[in-house]
This record gives structure tokens, sequence and C-alpha cells, in this order.
């Protein structure tokens, strides 16, 4: 059974840091690339930042410079550490494990921003 649980959200306050983090078990972590998504209340799911298979990484222009993505294929986790928050960062944010066409979802972790 392939389970992804994130953890590692919360309040905070503008201006201030959080780490996610990602437990993943049920797959072959290694090979697959690890992102991080996030839905803002009432928008759409958007991709925030991935780290490939090989170490590759991919920001959104909204994380780029403040978020950053990095996994341990030794514990089979990918964490977000979140820096320089603002309100706009407000959202659920989601682990996702891709390979080609399959894809796992974790069920999300709410992070709110206060200003």
């Amino acid at each position: 059974q392939v389970q992804l649980v994130e953890s590692g959200g919360g309040l905070v306050q503008a201006g201030g840091s959080l780490r996610l983090s990602c437990q993943v078990s049920g797959i072959i972590f290694s090979i697959f690339n690890m992102a991080w998504y996030r839905q803002p209340p009432g928008k759409g799911r958007d991709l925030v930042a991935r780290i490939s298979s090989d170490g590759d990484i991919y920001y959104s222009d909204s994380a780029e410079g403040r978020f950053t993505i990095s996994r341990d294929n030794s514990k089979n986790t990918v964490d977000l550490q979140m820096d320089t928050l603002k309100p706009e960062d407000t959202a659920v944010y989601y682990c996702r494990a891709e390979l080609v066409s399959v894809n796992y979802w974790g069920q999300g972790t709410l992070v709110t921003v206060s200003a």
C-alpha cells in the first residue's frame, strides 16, 4: 500500500519559517520524482517545487529564493523548507510522487500565514 504522509504544517506569522516533511512508503522511493503542490482556499492546486530522482530541482516563481526542496532516499522523505513566508503562501500543501504516468498524493497539510 502506497502512503505519503505530510507533516509540519501550522500557523506562522508573516516572515517566519516552516519545514514540511513527507514520509513515503510502499514504493521504490529513489526512482520517483517528488514534488510539493499547494492549494490556496478556493483556488486550484499548483506546483511549488519538484526534485527529480536524479536530484534536479525546479521551483515555481513564487517559491524561488524562499523555499528549498530536498530529499533523503535513505529515509524515503522529501522536505520543503519555507522561509520568509507571506500570507499568500496560505494553502494546503500536498506531497506527490511521480513516475511517468503514475502518481500518488498525500492527504495534505495546512499552512496558514498570518499578516
